[in-house]
């Protein structure tokens, strides 16, 4: 009678990877993604905060102004605006200073103030546009220079070439690209948020200073 023993075969441990040794493995292109992803999330939540200030204009703040220069007020009405401190409301207070100006010049002015205004909001993101662009690009190049390192790697171990020699490279090109994708995309989608909410802001202030005109004009016909 045979007897056969069972030899039970060895069970490779499964490792897992942290985030940091991931990192470690992506190599030195890591550090300038790393550092367009810290841009990006700051310009992202500085402008976001602050346009979210500026969209906190008060209904009625359209009707205390209309009210003050219908009175003759004018100086009330360059007060709430500097309270409001907007960007409508600044805009608003060039307009104040020259309501004597004939309307088209005054309207010139506005637009002019509402430019600078503009302007002043998009501050910030063609950085954002180019960490979005960059960060991909970055991650590329990570791509090929582990294809060189891993194609080196291989060329200089002659025939004992195995997947664990050839593993440094490929963890430069797979971690760096995904990397770069990664903040690509959430730059791309906080510039396009970031955008979104000042086309928002400039509708509003082209209404408002559509009204304001409208207003001045009226005041004007009634001299």
């Amino acid at each position: 009678m045979l007897l056969f023993t069972a030899t039970a075969m060895p069970v490779p441990q499964e490792t897992e990877l942290t985030l940091w040794e991931m990192i470690i493995k992506g190599g030195w292109l890591m550090i300038p993604i790393f550092i367009l992803s810290i841009i990006a999330v700051y310009l992202f939540f500085e402008r976001y905060l602050l346009l979210r200030k500026y969209t906190r204009t008060s209904s009625s703040f359209l009707d205390k102004i209309q009210d003050c220069i219908y009175a003759q007020n004018i100086r009330g009405a360059i007060q709430i605006c500097q309270e409001e401190n907007t960007p409508m409301s600044r805009m608003l207070v060039k307009g104040l200073f020259h309501t004597n100006l004939p309307v088209s010049e005054l309207r010139a002015m506005i637009e002019s103030s509402a430019n600078l205004e503009v302007s002043s909001m998009e501050k910030g993101l063609s950085t954002l546009a180019t960490c979005s662009g960059m960060a991909p690009m970055i991650g590329f190049l990570g791509t090929v220079v582990g294809m060189v390192q891993a194609f080196y790697d291989m060329a200089m171990a002659g025939n004992n070439v195995n997947i664990t020699l050839l593993s440094r490279g490929i963890y430069t090109a797979m971690i760096t690209t995904v990397a770069g994708l990664i903040v690509g995309i959430i730059a791309y989608f906080a510039y396009n948020a970031l955008t979104a909410r000042i086309d928002k802001i400039v509708n509003h202030m082209e209404s408002t200073s559509a009204e304001f005109m409208e207003i001045i004009y009226e005041l004007k016909k009634q001299k």
